[in-house]
């Protein structure tokens, strides 16, 4: 029987086969209250686990921290202890001026401009999402009837990259891959599902995300949406639960998707 493991600090048995992976280590409980008889399971630097059921089945959250280095991880040592489906619930900003805050994003690609993913394939392999996952997720927040949109998501590493480009020597790069990726029509910019897509694809397992958009730079006429760009995550965790529900059900079917 393998050990613990080092940085998430669980051991065999402790976690589910199918993990929601928020990024902030205070959101873990409010994502663990969705489960039945959720229990902490160890809390180790930004890694934070819960362990309850979900119809029955063993489910974990853990929170991955901020950037693709600590999210490979969290997936990394997850998968070893047997985890193989994954769901990322995070936030984002928006990157097209008609997108309002509160929309929610379900990533049909990441921009891979981040470093985490080229430790583990080529720039040119892409970085998508399960399509079974995708698809579930969609579906969940159209029965909910929550405004949501899909489509390319940008990934990078620094935040202030994006927030203080002029204040970088490299301004003037940062500023050109932000307008060439506004004209492709990447919809907002966040710092994991890149390298948990590729982390995903490398070990083969699945993973997709929800992300809640709190706010929007490229609004032109507030840079924040005060009514609307909070940190209340219930619409996102809501279609994440439904979405993982429906995942659970189709596998234990017997037509499971291949991951």
């Amino acid at each position: 029987m393998s050990k613990q493991q080092f940085h998430i600090r669980c051991a065999p048995g402790e976690v589910g086969n199918y993990v929601f992976l928020p990024g902030d280590p205070g959101r873990v409980p409010k994502i663990a209250s969705y489960l039945k008889d959720a229990v902490p399971i160890a809390q180790n630097r930004e890694f934070t686990t819960y362990t309850g059921n979900l119809d029955g089945v063993k489910v974990s959250v853990t929170s991955t921290g901020i950037g693709g280095p600590s999210a490979s991880i969290a997936m990394e040592e997850l998968a070893a202890l047997g985890a193989h489906t994954f769901l990322r619930i995070g936030t984002c900003g928006g990157m097209q001026p008609d997108l309002k805050p509160g929309t929610l994003i379900l990533p049909t690609g990441a921009i891979r401009m981040e470093g985490t993913s080229q430790e583990y394939l080529p720039l040119a392999f892409p970085a998508v999402p399960d399509f079974s996952l995708l698809e579930q997720l969609v579906h969940a927040a159209e029965v909910k009837s929550y405004p949501y949109r899909t489509g390319v998501v940008q990934c990078k590493d620094s935040f202030y990259g994006q927030h203080a480009p002029e204040t970088m020597p490299i301004h003037r790069t940062l500023t050109d891959n932000w307008e060439a990726w506004k004209a492709g029509g990447a919809l907002g910019s966040e710092m994991e599902s890149a390298a948990l897509f590729i982390t995903a694809a490398s070990r083969r397992l699945r993973c997709a995300t929800v992300l809640q958009m709190i706010w929007n730079q490229e609004r032109t006429a507030v840079t924040r949406d005060v009514d609307q760009a909070d940190d209340d995550m219930s619409h996102a965790i809501a279609v994440a639960v439904d979405a993982m529900r429906a995942v659970i059900a189709k596998d234990q079917s017997g037509n499971p998707a291949a991951h």
